[in-house]
């Protein structure tokens, strides 16, 4: 007997600093993946996260903390201080270590027992400060916290511009220093032996100039390669310390012992030292103030986060921090304020903007019994709601969660940039020494002449020796080929993408899913409740002879003792009319035929064609209306009063408002569309004619959707199955992008690849447009980035060289190599401007309405 056991996996995601290209990702990736019991690591360097599956019974988040920290990386945790009162001794002291110390994402606890205070190192992205103060509480302390404001976005915006203001301070060292090394390095050219003084020309000056630059904004390279090397690891740092390092050491060299062999006083590369660390950094600073605005979505959702909450207990009222807040709180809402958590609406009216979580421009009106989602505006009213979902439950919490999650996952297209990356650097330092012994041995002797010079450079590199020829063209391949813009071309766009989606209620739950989803041939739509409204309602009334009100009251007297959804619509719909729906004296349900009642004494039938005729009711009258009902896809009911054909009740499931133009869209990109239902052929097929559908795949059983999906999978297709995420959840996860439908506070609920947080199918189409888009610009930054590498290492190599006497200097390499990862960066900066076309289509609409009220009203006057 096989006995397996199987343990729960766990997902944490760690803030990681100081990454700078996609070596590092490999490099903690690696690291993590080597803690006992994690399963899987996905590092997103964009983000700046790492996300984490690991079995808790082995692996901890410390230990997958001190991984990232012993590779030289850091982790943008959050401290807290608390004032704890009511410790009587060092047990105490012992006590609250322990607890809060066990608490998922707690980093290191201090406790002070005589200043009364608690120190908590922790991830915001695990736990809160709230939550570790909700421990303390518990143990019977009365805990507050002393710090405030250190809350994850700000602790994530106080990292970025931490780093920003080192790399600037990098930046006012490297180049003043560097333009004097330059003017220094070239006072015998054009016209500046008039401007600037020989001293500046000498080689000890230089060196002078340039030695702060290496062991001040260069020291972060040599530092991180040390770190890296420590554990067997490269990364581009270690291509720019080998640059720089060989560049100054041989000028140092040839300053101090010209006579060496090293190429000889001409082969001083101080500018090339100090320029290289210049370009270097200014690439890593654009790059750091570019990134941080790409991710800018993820930002603006935490952003919406409230702070405080006004809790109404005993009466009275406080105003506390939203994280404290428990569930089953009476909160108080007034106008133009947050609304703090998930909750329903108790007591009130209001208008509530809803748009910063569904897209939906238009606020929507809550009253008692709706609900009310956490971070959504309150516009006119105040009102008081019940809280049902607080901390990490709420939709919006989980929204953040899915797209971080969605930004730390890994397109199947970035494989490619991967493999490329994680093997470049040995790659490129095995080119870098053919390169060197090529021209060492034979490239110099072909076609070397003294007036050789650099690319946009006045410098004649008359004199320069074979070695010092060789070393130039090996550090300028160093340099000119990191594979940063390669690293980030992928994971930039992709964060972009599920940023943009969210903004318009599209959750994707993977980079895989975009991918998927763009690539979508065939979108198969479930029928009820995702074409249709998902509740049957009364279409049709037709009598013969009496009133349609009384054919239909004396349909709803009849199934109001009756529990079936076809019954609830008919008493709905007499309701609607108001129409008295008084309970009859008996009732009798006949399965598979309809119902007997008796009313005021007479006898009431409702039902289909057999159940009239074994009464003996006459119904030829009607089986024309009857039939056309049913080829409309709706079941009709006949109905007898006192032994006579009355009439006949239509009931349908009627047709969201936009499932036609969401298909129609779907046509105009050349997707095919079908429908998949349990329904009969004959009513199935009546609605996919009403919405413009044209491939019925009908009275298919739930377990049999899947198959569907499969059979159109063989014949090569690729699948979208958009369903309620419920029933649908076998084909949802058959298919290529599953599409769940649903509302945002049952997000996590729903199985899908893709979630919409609004009921409106025409998010389907604005989903796939984003994915279209978010690849589209994933190709373009490959593109570019691959092109760049292409283009510029066999033209660092010299590959030009015999031809045009020309080569690139390692300080333009640096130069190219930071455009390349701009250039990129920029790119993926323009998807902030896309809007989907139905999105730009009901804002053309909204703003032309009132455009044409005007318009019609000045023609009145």
């Amino acid at each position: 007997m096989n006995v397996s056991v199987r343990t729960k996996k766990e997902r944490v995601t760690i803030p990681v600093t100081g990454m700078t290209c996609a070596s590092c990702v490999e490099h903690i990736e690696t690291a993590l993946k080597d803690v006992p019991g994690v399963a899987s690591a996905r590092v997103n360097l964009a983000l700046e996260r790492a996300l984490v599956e690991y079995d808790p019974a082995v692996a901890g988040v410390s230990a997958m903390v001190k991984s990232i920290q012993e590779t030289g990386y850091g982790v943008a945790a959050t401290q807290a201080k608390f004032l704890v009162l009511g410790m009587m001794g060092s047990h105490c002291q012992t006590r609250i270590q322990q607890a809060v110390g066990e608490t998922p994402g707690v980093l290191k606890v201090t406790v002070n027992l005589s200043a009364d205070t608690a120190i908590v190192d922790y991830l915001p992205t695990v736990v809160s400060s709230g939550l570790v103060a909700k421990v303390i509480r518990e143990l019977g302390y009365e805990v507050t916290e002393k710090t405030e404001g250190q809350d994850a976005l700000d602790r994530e915006r106080q990292a970025r511009e931490q780093e920003l203001a080192r790399q600037r301070r990098n930046l006012f060292i490297a180049w003043p220093l560097g333009l004097l090394v330059m003017l220094g390095t070239f006072r015998e050219y054009w016209i500046l032996p008039a401007f600037v003084p020989a001293f500046l020309g000498d080689k000890w000056v230089l060196w002078a100039l340039t030695t702060p630059v290496i062991f001040g904004p260069a020291r972060q390279f040599f530092v991180n390669s040390f770190n890296g090397l420590k554990r067997g690891l490269t990364d581009m740092n270690l291509l720019y310390a080998t640059g720089i390092g060989a560049a100054y050491l041989i000028a140092v060299i040839n300053t101090v012992f010209p006579d060496a062999g090293f190429g000889g006083e001409k082969a001083t590369f101080y500018e090339s030292a100090v320029l290289l660390t210049g370009f270097v950094i200014l690439g890593r600073y654009l790059e750091a103030v570019t990134r941080g605005r790409a991710s800018e979505a993820i930002r603006r959702l935490m952003k919406l986060q409230p702070k405080r909450a006004r809790v109404l207990r005993d009466g009275q009222e406080f105003d506390i921090k939203a994280e404290e807040v428990e569930v089953s709180d009476l909160l108080l809402v007034r106008p133009g304020e947050s609304i703090p958590v998930d909750g329903v609406v108790a007591e009130g009216y209001s208008a509530v903007d809803e748009s910063m979580i569904t897209g939906e421009s238009l606020p929507v009106e809550k009253k008692a019994g709706d609900k009310v989602i956490g971070g959504t505006m309150n516009k006119t009213g105040a009102f008081k709601f019940r809280a049902t979902q607080v901390g990490k439950e709420t939709a919006l919490a989980q929204i953040i969660q899915l797209v971080e999650n969605a930004q730390a996952t890994k397109a199947p297209i970035q494989k490619l940039a991967d493999m490329v990356a994680g093997h470049f650097i040995l790659g490129v330092h095995i080119l870098a020494l053919g390169v060197f012994l090529f021209w060492f041995f034979a490239g110099y002797n072909l076609w070397f002449s003294p007036e050789s010079r650099f690319i946009l450079s006045p410098y004649t590199l008359t004199g320069l020796g074979v070695f010092g020829f060789s070393l130039l063209l090996s550090v300028t391949v160093l340099v000119i080929s990191c594979p940063c813009a390669v690293g980030l071309a992928t994971p930039s766009a992709m964060m972009a993408g599920s940023g943009k989606a969210a903004e318009h209620g599209i959750l994707f739950k993977g980079a895989d899913a975009i991918e998927s989803l763009s690539k979508v041939q065939v979108a198969i739509f479930d029928k009820t409740g995702t074409l249709t409204v998902g509740r049957p309602s009364v279409t049709d009334v037709v009598a013969a002879g009496p009133s349609q009100n009384d054919v239909l009251r004396w349909a709803a007297i009849a199934e109001v003792n009756s529990e079936h959804p076809l019954g609830e619509a008919i008493i709905r719909g007499a309701r609607d009319r108001t129409l008295p729906v008084p309970s009859p004296e008996t009732f009798d349900s006949i399965p598979g035929h309809g119902v007997e009642a008796r009313h005021e004494g007479r006898v009431i039938l409702l039902g289909n064609r057999k159940l009239m005729r074994d009464r003996g009711v006459d119904i030829e009258p009607l089986l024309v209306e009857a039939e056309r009902l049913e080829n409309e896809g709706k079941t009709a009911m006949f109905v007898a009063h006192d032994g006579h054909a009355a009439g006949v009740v239509a009931v349908a499931d009627t047709l969201k408002p936009t499932s036609a133009a969401a298909v129609a869209q779907l046509h105009r990109m050349g997707i095919e569309v079908a429908m998949i239902t349990g329904d009969n052929l004959r009513t199935a097929r009546a609605i996919a004619r009403t919405v413009g559908i044209d491939r019925v795949l009908a009275e298919v059983l739930p377990q049999d959707k899947a198959n569907e999906v499969r059979k159109l999978q063989a014949q090569g297709k690729k699948v979208a199955m958009v369903g309620d995420g419920v029933n649908d959840a076998p084909a949802l996860a058959q298919s290529d992008a599953g599409i769940a439908i649903g509302s945002g506070t049952d997000v996590a609920k729903e199985t899908g690849h893709v979630i919409l947080i609004k009921d409106d199918i025409l998010d389907v189409v604005a989903a796939i447009e984003v994915a279209r888009a978010t690849m589209r610009k994933v190709k373009e930054n490959l593109f570019w980035a691959f092109a760049y590498n292409t283009a510029s290492i066999p033209l660092g190599a010299g590959l030009l060289y015999p031809a045009f006497k020309l080569v690139v200097s390692p300080e333009l390499a640096a130069f190219l190599m930071a455009i390349s990862s701009l250039t990129v960066t920029l790119n993926t900066l323009l998807m902030r401007g896309f809007v989907p076309s139905i999105k730009r289509q009901r804002e053309s609409e909204r703003f032309a309405a009132p455009a044409e009220a005007a318009a019609v009203g000045g023609g009145n006057r």
